[in-house]
């Protein structure tokens, strides 16, 4: 079913953590802004699809970890998609996913991973249950790859 949608795409001050946010498309690089690029705290506004605005909760959501979005090519071939932020409602503890916007900061993107490989299991298994998988460990350097462009190299033992 196709939701309605409501236009409110508009600039914010984070209810996290007080900062100006904007939501312009030229800035972030995506079309439905509502997390903050500095801390990654979102909002819970979307109901049934991204940009439909329609949730009634409305609640602070936490980023709880990073996932991929696999795609198929036209050759009908599963790929490795985009990583996206994974949110979690401090409310209705609804599971969500955004993608990363061209301005949120790395270090934090990093952060949020990092504090997602020793997540308590009670979110994990609410991760889970959302049918998104969280990734973990094995996906370190991928996720430092795709983050900053380059592989981790150890430093040099002289």
């Amino acid at each position: 079913m196709k939701a309605f949608r409501v236009d409110n795409n508009t600039d914010f001050k984070c209810r996290h953590c007080s900062a100006y946010v904007s939501a312009s498309r030229a800035l972030a690089g995506v079309a439905n802004r509502n997390h903050c690029p500095y801390c990654l705290w979102s909002r819970h506004l979307d109901l049934f699809e991204a940009g439909d605005r329609l949730a009634a909760c409305k609640a602070p959501m936490r980023p709880v970890g990073l996932t991929q979005k696999n795609s198929r090519n036209k050759y009908a071939r599963i790929r490795s998609g985009e990583l996206m932020l994974v949110h979690l409602c401090t409310d209705c503890e609804r599971i969500s996913i955004n993608r990363i916007a061209a301005d949120d900061f790395r270090q934090a993107i990093l952060e949020v991973f990092e504090a997602s490989l020793v997540s308590p299991d009670r979110t994990r298994q609410q991760i889970t249950i959302g049918e998104i998988n969280l990734l973990g460990n094995e996906s370190f350097e991928m996720v430092y790859q795709q983050l900053y462009g380059q592989t981790i190299r150890p430093a040099l033992a002289y």
